[in-house]
């Protein structure tokens, strides 16, 4: 490199190596980066640093670039030009003869990284001598503080494990999760072009289609022994599996090219989404994960209570909707923000396609976006493809349009918790949903058209209009855009119970007409979607309150239903009777769990709108295209968190032994009551008889001696008919 001097005047072409893997902008635009051309200004105390491939780049270091095919004339400045004088603003003379007008560049400027000598030269700082080291050199410094930053934490993860070990387990299964995915990521680049290299022959081989049918069949011949074992001793779970069976060949029976259906991604689909289910509703191990996950989320949730309880104050936040429950969203969505701009959940998206479409065999504009609607609402996932959206074909929109209204969105999950949704069912409830709505989208709507992305192994994914510049603007950006997610939801609120309102009491006065009393259009529901409850494993008594819920869902929204779900949960929690005056008060946990499965998606008719009003927004020239495929879409989400429900009827199980309600009862207070006391009451009340006036006991109450006070105290809570026997009796 020239020496620098004041009042020089020259300039300096430097070649940079073309990027093993360019953009598709400049794959598509045939054009790898040349030249690079850079002509400083003498006496400027600012300098740009240059290196041969950006990711060796300090962040201060920067290039101009230009095609190939390009030829920028290097020439001294001319005698004419003005004077330069030392200044803050870098001042340039650049001449190019370009063989055409389109250039990409990227120019921008670093600090200061040199300062003028009293001689006229220029000497070297401390940056600008870190920035210019060599990269072999600068590879081993970093590695050298990356390993000292390890060697730090690991001495802390030891001390803190020696210390309290059960403290530290939360630390400690994270740590453990992270180096797995690393050790994952470094085999992956290190020897994944030479596996794929040694399974290439078998791609066209006779062994892949053995191997393929194989394996099939061995699956098939699996689920059929486990559901013959499973439910043989529950056959309740045959009801759902029957559900499940019936909402297939119902969507088969619509499908739009029924004959041109991909049974791989269907099958493969189902079956992903079984195995999840069983990992996390059956095994110990994924049910203590889950549970612990949606526990340390509730957790960090109520870190919202800071910030709500500064702002609005603590009364208002303890009885208001509004300012307990909106919060969160705000705080979730800061965060989720953070971790977009850290790259974390980029890659965690990244992986999670990856698996789909390597098993699924679909392409990865329509796979991305399925697996980000795992994090994202249905308006935000379609902009991880923004640039793709005018290119996918009738079976990939609707792909696309299905995963956003089978899931919910990562910043309502928060709402959806602090109602007291159970958050290990909503967190499995999501998961499980992206590799089923790939498989009945594929169902309903099969690919009969050349897709532009079949061979695409990967895409670059891009969420942001624009990057923010630290992590401190990510999490002002993401409160930010919170806002308009909370009005609305507060503004839907509003609408549509007020509208829910009005019909009740519309129908009420219809239904007087004809001397039928409180007719609503939950009791509606809760007739014409009954056989859809019960197909899913719902008790038969549960049946009209979850159909009722199912009915909010869709023609209102989730919101209102998950709330309506969680004064069932409360009323069940708090002990009230399960009957009241001839009505159920509250619906079993299996009930409860199905029903939360059931009610995760935003596919609701007020969906419909915002869909297409976010995908005609990005891409107008398709709108045609989106109106004819958003209801097919929007019924096969609901069909999905229905199949959802299935599964989770299919393989929910009580965890947990019974309880002791001898012991329970007898060093219990009645001051308050709760389910556990309801339940072990009414245990009580089955092994009571009344004859002539008084109590007999039976079964593990007949020896107890304070069988008779117990009673007392259980009929003070609860009504049974054998708390009709006189009191002198007792």
């Amino acid at each position: 490199m020239p020496d620098i001097s004041a009042g020089s005047s020259w300039a300096w072409g430097v070649q940079v190596r073309s990027p093993s893997r360019p953009s598709r902008e400049v794959r598509d635009k045939k054009a790898h980066w040349g030249p690079v051309l850079i002509v400083p200004a003498p006496g400027s105390r600012l300098f740009p640093i240059v290196t041969r491939k950006r990711s060796e780049l300090f962040p201060r270091c920067h290039l101009h670039r230009f095609p190939l095919g390009s030829s920028p004339s290097l020439r001294p400045l001319p005698a004419s030009s003005p004077q330069l004088r030392p200044s803050r603003e870098p001042q340039w003379f650049v001449s190019f003869n370009l063989s055409h007008p389109e250039v990409f560049s990227y120019l921008s400027w670093a600090h200061p990284t040199s300062r003028l000598t009293s001689s006229g030269g220029t000497e070297p700082s401390t940056l600008r001598k870190f920035c210019l080291l060599p990269p072999k050199h600068r590879r081993h410094q970093i590695r050298a503080t990356l390993s000292t930053l390890w060697e730090c934490y690991a001495a802390y993860l030891l001390a803190a494990c020696i210390l309290n070990f059960q403290r530290a387990l939360a630390l400690f299964i994270i740590t453990c999760v992270v180096l797995f995915f690393l050790v994952y990521d470094w085999c992956q680049k290190r020897f994944g072009e030479k596996l794929k290299g040694c399974l290439k022959p078998l791609e066209n081989s006779r062994l892949k289609r053995w191997l393929k049918w194989g394996l099939g069949a061995a699956a098939l011949v699996g689920l059929c022994l486990w559901l013959g074992l499973d439910t043989a001793q529950r056959p309740k779970q045959l009801i759902s599996f029957a559900g499940i069976c019936t909402f297939i060949i119902i969507l088969f029976a619509c499908s739009k090219h029924p004959r041109a259906v991909s049974w791989r991604a269907v099958l493969w689909g189902l079956g992903l989404q079984f195995v999840l289910g069983i990992f996390v509703i059956r095994t110990d191990p994924g049910f203590i994960a889950f549970e612990w996950l949606g526990e340390q989320i509730r957790i960090f949730l109520d870190y919202t209570v800071a910030g709500s309880g500064f702002v609005f104050g603590e009364q208002l936040i303890k009885e208001v909707f509004a300012f307990q429950v909106l919060p969160i969203i705000i705080f979730f969505s800061c965060v989720m923000s953070m971790l977009y701009y850290l790259g974390l959940m980029n890659w965690l998206i990244m992986k999670i396609a990856g698996l789909l479409q390597f098993t699924l065999g679909t392409t990865a504009p329509e796979t991305l976006t399925v697996a980000g609607n795992i994090f994202v609402s249905q308006t935000e996932s379609p902009l991880l493809i923004r640039p793709f959206l005018a290119d996918l074909t009738l079976s990939e929109i609707h792909v696309v349009m299905t995963g956003g209204f089978a899931t919910i969105a990562g910043s309502l999950l928060g709402a959806y918790i602090s109602f007291g949704i159970d958050p290990a069912s909503l967190i499995s409830a999501t998961v499980m949903a992206a590799p089923c709505a790939l498989a009945l989208s594929k169902l309903v709507y099969p690919e009969v058209e050349e897709s532009k992305f079949k061979n695409d192994e990967a895409m670059e994914l891009t969420f942001q209009e624009g990057k923010p510049a630290n992590l401190l603007e990510a999490a002002s950006s993401g409160a930010a855009i919170s806002v308009g997610v909370v009005a609305n939801i507060a503004a839907n609120l509003v609408a549509f119970l007020a509208v829910l309102a009005f019909i009740n009491a519309a129908l009420s006065w219809l239904g007087e007409m004809v001397d039928i009393q409180d007719l609503s259009f939950q009791l509606i529901c809760s007739y014409v979607l009954r056989p859809m409850a019960f197909m899913m494993g719902v008790d038969w008594a549960d049946c009209p309150m979850v159909a009722e819920m199912m009915g909010v869902k869709f023609f209102l929204n989730e919101f209102v239903a998950y709330e309506q779900l969680s004064r069932y949960k409360n009323k069940r929690l708090s002990g009230v009777d399960e009957w009241i005056d001839g009505k159920k008060q509250w619906i079993s946990i299996r009930a409860e769990i199905i029903t939360t499965f059931a009610l995760c998606g935003f596919a609701n008719l007020s969906s419909i709108g915002i869909m297409l009003g976010g995908l005609t927004s990005m891409v107008p020239k398709r709108k045609s295209d989106f109106s004819k495929i958003v209801i097919r879409a929007l019924l096969t989400g609901a069909c999905v968190s229905l199949v959802n429900a299935c599964v989770a009827g299919i393989l929910y199980v009580p965890r947990g032994a019974e309880a002791d309600c001898v012991s329970f009862l007898n060093t219990t207070s009645f001051s308050n009551s709760t389910y556990d006391l309801y339940v072990c009451c009414r245990e009580l009340f089955q092994s009571t008889t009344v004859t002539n006036g008084s109590h007999s006991f039976s079964g593990p109450w007949a020896d107890v001696e304070f069988s008779e006070l117990t009673l007392r105290s259980c009929c003070g809570l609860y009504d049974n008919t054998v708390c009709s026997v006189p009191r002198p009796f007792w």
